[in-house]
């Protein structure tokens, strides 16, 4: 038996969500709203938005943020179609998808987090469709974000959709606030981690760490 309804993006622990106001604003008003704001940017950086290289830009940062960088924001709308089958064939071992693309926006300077996720579970009831995973992980990426709280909210969205605590994530990522300004550290890595159930057990979280490697 299969299961193809369309959850939405919200997590079940509020605590973990990004935070956020209610927002009544349609993505095409937000472009247009986003327009006229950076439009007033450029314009105090002291750009001419009259050359033709620069006339259009206000208009593709709005898009990109509203469609592309930021489209994690709308949980109804945006969250992708999950599909989870019943686990018929009784397989209990663990499922790792490794090397994920992770493409985010640190939220306290506005530019990119580039890197990996590598996700496991041991499965119960039911399995996901591996493109799920990615998934996943792409959708909680498009929004402005800190790694902690990215990788807590996958954690909690995977647990919620298989119906068990025995899922594991770990991010890997090079932070452009650290490579770009400030420290102007190229080397530098941040990796963060969640795992729960069996994988807080020795023997698993060892199996899942030396499968990662």
């Amino acid at each position: 038996m299969s299961s193809n309804q369309k959850p939405n993006g919200k997590l079940p622990n509020c605590k973990k969500e990004t935070p956020m106001r209610r927002c009544t604003i349609t993505p095409e008003n937000q472009i247009r709203s986003i327009t006229g704001q950076f439009t007033k940017i450029m314009a105090t950086l002291g750009l001419d938005l009259e050359d033709d290289s620069l006339k259009d830009t206000p208009k593709r940062v709005a898009k990109m943020y509203v469609n592309e960088w930021f489209s994690g924001l709308h949980p109804v709308l945006n969250f992708p179609r999950i599909t989870t089958v019943e686990n018929k064939m009784g397989y209990n071992q663990m499922l790792i998808e490794r090397d994920i693309k992770v493409h985010s926006v640190c939220e306290h300077h506005f530019v990119p987090i580039v890197g990996v996720a590598h996700v496991a579970y041991l499965p119960k009831k039911k399995v996901i469709g591996l493109s799920k995973i990615n998934r996943i992980v792409d959708y909680y990426s498009r929004r402005p974000q800190i790694q902690e709280r990215l990788t807590e909210q996958i954690w909690l969205k995977l647990t919620e959709l298989l119906g068990t605590k025995d899922v594991a994530v770990v991010i890997k990522a090079q932070h452009f606030c650290v490579i770009m300004r400030g420290i102007k550290d190229v080397n530098s890595s941040t990796i963060t981690s969640k795992l729960g159930g069996s994988f807080e057990n020795t023997e698993a979280r060892s199996e899942f760490f030396n499968l990662i490697k």
